[in-house]
């Protein structure tokens, strides 16, 4: 599986608990980063785009006609997960080499 790009993996983690509209999958971002990951609404929507077209995620009907709502797929799952496997095997070999320590995660 393909590593996802920052951006693409903080949407997922956000879509991971449970469907968002775009503002609120910007905000949640935000909040899980610290506001180190900020996405412009202007590209947010491109990169929406792209993760539908990928089948990563998709839309969701709603009753808010004035927002679209998106959820994580099975196959976005499965990129997620396997994406934070990678992330934590980096980490174990981070602290294996004393570059961080345990008490800063």
């Amino acid at each position: 599986m393909p590593i996802l790009k920052p951006a693409d993996f903080h949407i997922l983690l956000a879509l991971a608990g449970g469907p968002l509209h775009g503002y609120a999958i910007m905000k949640q971002v935000e909040r899980d980063t610290g506001g180190e990951v900020i996405l412009e609404i202007g590209s947010l929507y491109r990169l929406l785009d792209r993760l539908v077209s990928d089948g990563v995620i998709d839309h969701v009907d709603s009753a808010d006609e004035r927002r679209r709502y998106f959820r994580i797929t099975a196959a976005g799952r499965k990129a997620l997960k396997s994406e934070a496997a990678r992330l934590a095997n980096v980490i174990t070999l981070v602290r294996a080499r004393k570059l961080l320590p345990e008490a800063d995660v």
